[in-house]
């Protein structure tokens, strides 16, 4: 399926700043943001913290909503906050991400498999603002695992 969507900002981290650190403060590693990334089927992103993390991991890309990201924070009265705070790929515009769950689709002739929401952990309280966790419950992003090889790049 051809997602008609709009890639809006592309972010890859050499690094953790949640993921394995509870109990102990996060990570101080950068979502750097890049207008292209690579993606390899099966592995993830190049360049990213889970690249070759594990076979057939769910989460080698990660999406999320960039109007998610505007109701997040007009909701938390949020300003100054960088798209790259969620810690997600690729944000779109245009898509119900949570539509894509247990599904194929295509962006930029690069497929991939729908596999799951980005479940909000506590971090995100902390990232964002008290209350981020909940508002972002089953909206908090998707995972999805590469298909196919290939370049996507922010929509101009």
């Amino acid at each position: 399926m051809f997602c008609n969507v709009k890639i809006r900002r592309l972010y890859i981290s050499p690094g953790h700043n949640y993921f394995g650190h509870h109990g102990q403060p996060p990570g101080e590693h950068p979502s750097i943001e890049v207008a292209q990334i690579e993606c390899v089927a099966g592995q993830g992103v190049k360049g990213d913290r889970f690249f070759g993390f594990q076979e057939n991991y769910k989460g080698q890309i990660t999406f999320f909503s960039l109007e998610v990201f505007n109701a997040l924070c007009r909701a938390l009265k949020l300003s100054g906050k960088s798209l790259g705070t969620a810690r997600r790929n690729v944000v779109t515009e245009g898509a119900d991400l949570s539509s894509l769950i247990g599904r194929e689709f295509e962006i930029q002739d690069v497929k991939f498999r729908g596999m799951t929401h980005c479940a909000p952990c506590h971090w995100m309280d902390e990232a964002f603002a008290s209350g981020a966790e909940q508002f972002l419950q089953n909206r908090g992003g998707l995972r999805a695992q590469i298909l196919t090889d290939g370049i996507l790049c922010v929509d101009k």
